[in-house]
């Protein structure tokens, strides 16, 4: 064969004899098979690198023996010696697969190629033997299969760390290997040395890598492969080799994990007794032991973030509710088992809709995991805290009574009302807590976190910060809120509620000034249920603004047919709850109905309560501000029992302000309540607000409140509230003449308030 090259012009030319040689002695150098040169004798006198990397022999162990005693030791059977002697010595080339030895005893199974060069007489001069090892491959996969049936098994990282250890040994017969994990404060956390003393495991634990520590250390730190050869004299070991050579260790190779997104998660070690390098079987073993390290790593980390999801809450990293009935169930069998008491403390945020609904749920969030660290930093080593929810957090004490219960429920108070800081805010946060006891309140989790609610609960109506213990009669209230909330839901959607109408009138001449929708729910089992009653519980189960609002629409659909029949109401006022100001729809919803049944704006009156006033609410003043500019009026009800200062009268242009009723009914005997009386009289007459006097009942407080320059009444005495139908029977009855209600029968409504 002639070996030709191009010259400057483009032409093919053949190359020189030495050129030729020149070429063909670089690629067997860099030949990744190893290739030896034999002698006439049979003899090595010259090896590739590939050979050194294969088996372990540098050219000086080599050259001058016979290749047959290198390949083979004395475990080799005597057929495999025959074939390989047979094969380097037969005088044509061959081919032949034995089971050999590398230069450490390692069984590694060769495909041997023989060619011949001869002379001119056609003497074999020279062979050149090339050598193939299958071995690696093999082991490899079966390293590979054995480990990943481990990891398919759920083994723990652990118990697969010192199973690809014990294999890689096995398989190199003449290593001790070591997998370190690296934590995520880079620290070195033994996994597996199954062939070292557990001391020289416990002293590497918690080392920080860096540049100068040993070759794991090292390897970690600058993520690259370490090979020190001599353990005795390199730098990277003198602080550790006090460790080492007692040992027998003579060097050590190190090679980082790496993950797939790149972080360097622990090392592969492979220690050897005698001052060395990895060969090209220890190269192949650790590459494919990293990859299996790897993905063990990989695979517990997805373990621990699967148990994170399922245990803990991601926002505070506490227990989360799954893990809080787990832990709960073992802290009552403790308590049983030792007949000791443990304690459930349930805390609610109050009015932390309210945050979320101003400064977002970010900052929301902050507040959160702010609490959760506050409530940790409060509470013993055994003691568990977890999220359960929402703003809710629920706190296991063993061992605790109810002395040392309410103790620590009311340092987490303390410790939570401290304002939190959040960018340039302050932010005061008000909780309740709620404390069940075991055995004394249930034996169970569930019936300790229901009555622990029930308390909490109690806590949050309370209006400031409380602790409270259950009490057995808290259970009728946490019952009548389970059937009442769902009997309300059922009257909402079947219309079971309605509303009644309740005259006032202007005493000066008798006319009517306006009708004050009052909303009734007459229950067909339980009968009438009173109206603070289901009010409340209908702000506690999200149902008040869908009340309201239903109120609201029927009051303007009923003006409208009233005008539409020339009945002349000038306006129509309906109650509704603070929170319905803290809707921000509230104006729109308004404006809405008001262009659906047409009626003009000064027939719409709303009561609003002094404690709507007392909310700086954001949302709240904004929703007041934008139903003023729809021109509604808006009367101040129960005006004196609350705790607003006047000059919120002059901030806000009210077109009425209502008497309390109780003040009404005391004017007569208690001067104190009449001065209130004629203070607030005084007051409407000042501001040029129309003042309207509640639960008049009698004709000597109808007299009163004459003398006192009332304008305006309302209360049995005039009429009881009454049906649309009732109240037309009403004003013709008095445009004829007729005696009023009170003093006749009439289908009045006289229902629980």
């Amino acid at each position: 064969m002639i070996v030709r090259h191009k010259d400057t012009l483009g032409r093919s030319m053949p190359l020189t004899r030495d050129r030729g040689i020149q070429l063909l002695g670089r690629s067997v150098q860099e030949s990744d098979k190893a290739v030896a040169v034999l002698n006439a004798r049979r003899e090595i006198v010259w090896i590739n690198p590939s050979f050194t990397k294969m088996l372990g022999y540098q050219s000086e162990d080599v050259i001058g023996r016979p290749l047959v005693s290198v390949l083979v030791s004395k475990a080799t059977p005597s057929a495999t010696r025959l074939s390989l002697e047979r094969l380097v010595n037969a005088k044509r080339g061959g081919l032949e697969e034995i089971n050999g030895h590398d230069k450490f005893g390692n069984e590694i199974t060769l495909l041997i190629y023989t060619d011949h060069i001869r002379d001119i007489d056609e003497n074999v001069t020279e062979t050149i033997v090339t050598i193939h090892s299958n071995t690696p491959a093999r082991m490899i996969q079966t390293l590979q299969n054995t480990v990943l049936e481990e990891l398919v098994s759920g083994a723990s990282l652990e118990n697969v760390s010192e199973f690809i250890c014990k294999k890689a040994e096995f398989i190199t017969r003449d290593v001790i290997s070591t997998i370190l994990r690296v934590d995520q404060n880079g620290l070195l956390r033994p996994l597996a040395a199954p062939s070292l003393p557990q001391y020289y495991s416990d002293a590497l634990d918690g080392i920080a890598i860096g540049p100068s520590v040993g070759s794991c250390g090292t390897a970690a730190y600058f993520g690259e492969p370490v090979l020190v050869d001599d353990i005795e004299t390199n730098p990277l070991w003198a602080p550790y080799k006090g460790l080492a050579l007692p040992l027998g260790l003579r060097a050590c190779w190190s090679v980082p994990i790496k993950l797939r997104d790149g972080r360097v998660a622990g090392t592969f070690a492979f220690y050897f007794r005698e001052k060395r390098g990895p060969s090209y079987l220890h190269e192949e073993i650790v590459s494919a032991c990293v990859h299996l390290c790897a993905l063990a790593i990989e695979q517990h980390e997805a373990k621990e973030h699967i148990n994170r999801l399922a245990y803990f809450d991601m926002l505070t990293g506490l227990p989360n509710r799954r893990q809080i009935y787990q832990r709960a169930s073992q802290t009552i069998a403790e308590a049983s088992e030792k007949q000791d008491k443990m304690a459930l403390l349930r805390l609610d945020i109050k009015r932390f809709k309210d945050i979320n609904d101003t400064f977002g749920h970010s900052t929301a969030d902050q507040i959160l995991g702010q609490i959760a660290t506050r409530l940790q930093n409060q509470l013993r080593p055994n003691d568990i805290v977890g999220r359960f929810g929402g703003d809710v957090f629920v706190i296991i004490l063993p061992e605790a009574d109810s002395v040392y219960a309410t103790m620590v429920a009311k340092k987490l108070v303390d410790a939570v009302a401290k304002p939190f800081a959040i960018a340039d805010l302050l932010l005061p946060i008000s909780i309740s807590i709620g404390i069940s006891l075991y055995p004394d309140n249930g034996t169970d989790v569930e019936t300790l976190l229901k009555r622990a609610d029930s308390a909490a609960c109690k806590g949050k109506m309370a209006g400031h910060e409380a602790v409270f213990l259950y009490e057995h009669e808290v259970v009728d209230g946490a019952q009548e809120r389970v059937i009442l909330g769902a009997a309300l839901r059922e009257a909402v959607s079947q219309g079971q509620l309605r509303l009644l109408y309740q005259p006032q009138v202007n005493l000066a001449d008798g006319s009517l000034h306006g009708v004050e929708a009052l909303i009734r729910w007459a229950h067909p089992v339980l009968g009438n249920i009173s109206t603070s009653r289901f009010i409340m519980i209908a702000e506690q189960i999200g149902l008040i603004d869908e009340i309201g609002i239903w109120a609201l629409s029927e009051a303007c659909r009923q003006m409208s047919v009233w005008r539409a029949a020339g009945k002349k109401i000038p306006a129509i006022s309906v109650n509704l709850s603070p929170l319905h100001f803290r809707n921000r729809n509230l104006p729109d919803v308004l404006a809405h109905l008001m262009r659906q049944y047409d009626i003009p704006k000064h027939t719409l009156m709303l009561e609003i309560t002094e404690g709507v006033m007392m909310d700086d609410h954001p949302t709240t003043l904004a929703t007041i501000a934008a139903i003023q500019a729809l021109g509604v009026g808006l009367s101040m009800d129960d005006f004196g029992t609350g705790y607003s200062s006047l000059s919120r009268l002059t901030h806000v242009p009210f077109s009425e302000l209502k008497i309390d009723r109780s003040f009404i009914e005391g004017m007569v005997t208690d001067p104190s309540a009449l001065a209130v009386v004629t203070a607030i009289n005084s007051i409407g007459r000042s501001l040029n607000i129309a003042v309207v006097a509640e639960g008049v009942e009698t004709e000597r407080q109808q007299q009163m409140l004459r003398e006192l320059g009332c304008e305006i009444a309302q209360g049995y005495l005039l009429s009881h509230p009454l049906k649309a139908a009732d109240l037309e029977a009403w004003l013709q009855d008095r445009r004829g003449g007729s005696p009023p209600p009170a003093s006749r029968k009439m289908r009045a409504e006289t229902l629980p308030a």
